[in-house]
């Protein structure tokens, strides 16, 4: 016999402990439709952006909108502003950057693992994999003196240098990391609990994934070949050894091997930069206010992030818009859950390693 119910999951729930709300529609414990809110909390920052700081002051200002990708936000920003002040950078402050920006992916998406982890009740694998992510917080906080809310990029530059202590200790740290990550391959890839159990769940089929404008980690594990580092970036990835990561069964298993392969790479991009870290300036001169409009793409650890200015050539700006990656994946993330069981739902939702930090800027 059928049985119809409603059964929500958040806003905030043990699985997902951020201020979204999905509500499943179920036919006994299969889910048939899904519906979901994200306007539980409003911070207010692109209005903040417009009205209470000038424009040199607002690289700090978004690198608040989330903990885990500041570094993505600060620097979208800032490319924007350069962008229209016409400023040419130096390959060193390209590479220092683009360094900081993957150091922001490993340790993201170790996160998330680590959640996938938890909500699969492998609990010991949760608390090693977020303490082999330490050190990379580590690292982070050597080069920029925090261990996160980086106020590490400026207009024009970035505001500390790496000495030969730092890339020494950088290049020990993410050599030790990969050997660690290479195990995690093997576990996921043969452990019941976070392997085989999660093959074939919350399928996201190539075809869906091109419907609903997937992007990031749950795109390309749909074998969606999208990443903005391979279409529009300013940052030097052609030179450093990037390598588009892409699964094609669309399933948890396939988004958590995206993951761990990407950082297999990102660990390879920053091993590259220590070792040919171009001479020159850590900062150059910016002259004038921003003046026109300017949009810029980046490649955050869940996907394309987006941001649109505007200037008046006046030190407050007429407009600042933020598109978040988790944003864009709500679409997607919905039809991922239908005719799954409720039972699955919380491992699909990790998988989907969502930021309501950014979405609710």
């Amino acid at each position: 016999m059928k049985k119809n119910i409603q059964i929500p999951l958040g806003s905030q729930h043990i699985a997902l402990v951020e201020p979204v709300k999905f509500r499943f529609e179920c036919e006994n414990e299969r889910i048939k439709e899904v519906s979901s809110d994200v306007g539980f909390v409003h911070r207010g920052v692109e209005q903040a952006c417009v009205s209470k700081f000038k424009f040199d002051a607002i690289p700090y200002v978004v690198a608040r909108v989330c903990g885990l990708c500041a570094i993505t936000h600060s620097l979208a920003y800032t490319q924007t502003i350069e962008e229209m002040l016409e400023v040419e950078l130096n390959d060193k402050i390209q590479y220092l950057r683009t360094l900081m920006i993957e150091l922001d992916r490993i340790h993201s998406h170790m996160l998330c693992l680590a959640h996938v982890c938890e909500n699969a009740g492998f609990e010991a694998m949760f608390m090693d994999i977020m303490a082999k992510r330490e050190p990379i917080m580590t690292l982070q906080e050597l080069i920029s003196g925090n261990r996160i809310q980086f106020d590490y990029i400026s207009i024009g530059g970035v505001n500390r240098d790496i000495t030969p202590e730092i890339q020494k200790r950088g290049l020990e740290i993410l050599a030790a990391l990969k050997e660690e990550i290479l195990l995690y391959i093997h576990e996921f890839q043969n452990n019941w609990s976070l392997s085989l159990k999660y093959k074939g769940v919350g399928v996201l089929t190539l075809d869906e994934a091109m419907s609903y404008n997937a992007i990031g980690p749950l795109a390309r594990a749909s074998g969606l070949a999208t990443d903005v580092r391979a279409e529009t970036s300013r940052l030097p990835y052609d030179k450093i050894g990037y390598e588009m990561v892409l699964e094609h069964t669309g399933d948890v298993f396939a988004r958590n091997q995206v993951r761990l392969k990407e950082i297999l790479n990102s660990i390879a991009m920053c091993e590259n930069i220590f070792e040919g870290l171009p001479q020159g300036e850590i900062q150059q001169k910016v002259k004038g206010k921003p003046n026109g409009e300017s949009l810029v793409r980046l490649e955050a650890p869940r996907g394309e992030l987006m941001y649109y200015v505007k200037g008046n050539a006046k030190p407050m700006l007429e407009r600042v818009r933020i598109k978040t990656p988790t944003f864009s994946c709500i679409p997607a993330f919905m039809e991922v859950f239908k005719e799954e069981v409720y039972a699955d739902a919380p491992a699909i939702l990790a998988s989907f390693d969502p930021c309501l930090s950014c979405t609710a800027k």
